[in-house]
């Protein structure tokens, strides 16, 4: 274990400048006014390698004094950046004001934190703070100071410790989740970028072409078209540069003799949790050939393709609806259906992580409030 110097009152850092004082000198002296510090003022700086991984830059707002032991400054990580392990004897708050990042502790446990999110680490605790693997990061940290000591520096955090988060989803369920958002809202430039991390997660060419082709249900021809055209530019783009990706198996054939019907009513009977396919309702009566088509086409056609699972099949219909708009009625059944398919509660809240950290907070937060709304029902 490495103790810092005394003169340090930085959120994490062990850097000294004349702003911040050197060992031995008096904290600054009380003054009778305000004093304001303009932006430009504050030169930033890197933090020191021996107790960061990657690149950190740090620009300090304010060093303690005897009326306020504490310091303060912002911290931004590169992504995959983070700090060593260590701990603050009068603990710490950090305030994340951009990006996406992992803070982890002795037990083993990692979280991941957003822009918006407040942690407190109180004294003593051993932990480590960070970037995403994918993510800058940017945090304002508060750090107090206790008998001159504002934090001790440990070992660094190894790449299996900071990669310790885990989600319940699969990294190929993971990455469906961006693909269907962007395809179902018609972003193709995001799309574009999260394609060759779908690909590098173990997705196949053929099971990315399921999913577009199964969004055309939902967000209509057009979607799917641009979706399919941007995803054969990308693998065009990515064979110029000699890299191969995996076509994957093709569906198997369905079967000649299947009553299309039927299987479409036994498909949605289970998608909503019924023993059977439940009585018909208004849109049914008022208009019978849109159940037609339901039954034999989305939930036979499309879903008796085994290129994809039923579960693999929610998490596609849940993120193009949470990402359209005026589909809070089928997205509010398809959370629903997502459990009955046999997706946890745990997996959906990481569905939604996911949607929020790949796709955006306001279309995660829709989705979440109606997960909340869902699960309330179910505990009747």
């Amino acid at each position: 274990m490495r103790l810092t110097l005394p003169f340090l009152g930085w959120a994490l850092l062990t850097l000294a400048t004349p702003a911040l004082g050197v060992m031995g000198q008096a904290l600054p002296a009380p003054v009778d006014r305000q004093t304001v510090t303009r932006p430009g003022s504050r030169i930033p700086t890197v933090a020191p390698a021996d107790n960061f991984t990657g690149e950190v830059r740090v620009e300090p707002l304010f060093s303690p004094r005897d009326s306020a032991p504490f310091s303060g400054a912002y911290v931004t990580f590169a992504p995959g950046a983070r700090s060593a392990w260590h701990l603050h004897p009068a603990g710490q708050h950090l305030v994340v004001t951009a990006g996406e990042g992992r803070t982890g502790q002795a037990d083993g446990t990692v979280e991941v934190i957003r822009a918006g999110d407040v942690v407190w680490c109180p004294p003593g605790v051993r932990h480590w703070h960070g970037a995403a693997p994918d993510s800058a990061m940017t945090h304002l940290a508060i750090t107090g100071m206790a008998s001159g000591q504002a934090v001790v520096w440990m070992e660094k955090v190894t790449d299996a410790e900071y990669r310790a988060v885990q989600s319940p989803l699969s990294p190929r369920q993971q990455a469906i989740i961006p693909i269907a958002a962007f395809t179902a809202s018609g972003e193709l430039t995001r799309l574009r970028e999260a394609l060759p991390a779908a690909l590098a997660a173990g997705l196949t060419i053929n099971e990315i072409r399921e999913v577009m082709v199964q969004i055309y249900a939902y967000a209509g021809f057009p979607r799917s078209l641009n979706a399919l055209q941007t995803f054969a530019e990308v693998l065009n783009e990515r064979r110029s540069k000699g890299i191969s990706d995996p076509v994957g198996r093709d569906s198997s054939p369905l079967p000649a003799n299947l009553d299309r019907g039927d299987f479409g009513a036994r498909t949605r009977a289970k998608i909503t949790g019924q023993a059977i396919d439940a009585p018909p309702t208004w849109y049914q009566l008022f208009a019978p050939v849109i159940d037609t088509f339901l039954k034999e086409h989305l939930f036979a056609d499309i879903f008796a393709r085994d290129l994809l699972d039923h579960q693999s099949r929610e998490l596609v219909t849940n993120a193009a609806l949470a990402s359209m708009t005026g589909t809070t009625p089928q997205l509010r059944g398809h959370l629903q259906g997502a459990l009955n398919v046999g997706l946890t509660v745990e997996q959906l809240r990481a569905f939604l992580d996911i949607l929020e950290s790949k796709v955006g907070r306001r279309e995660a937060d829709q989705a979440r409030q109606l997960l909340e709304e869902v699960l309330k029902a179910r505990a009747k």
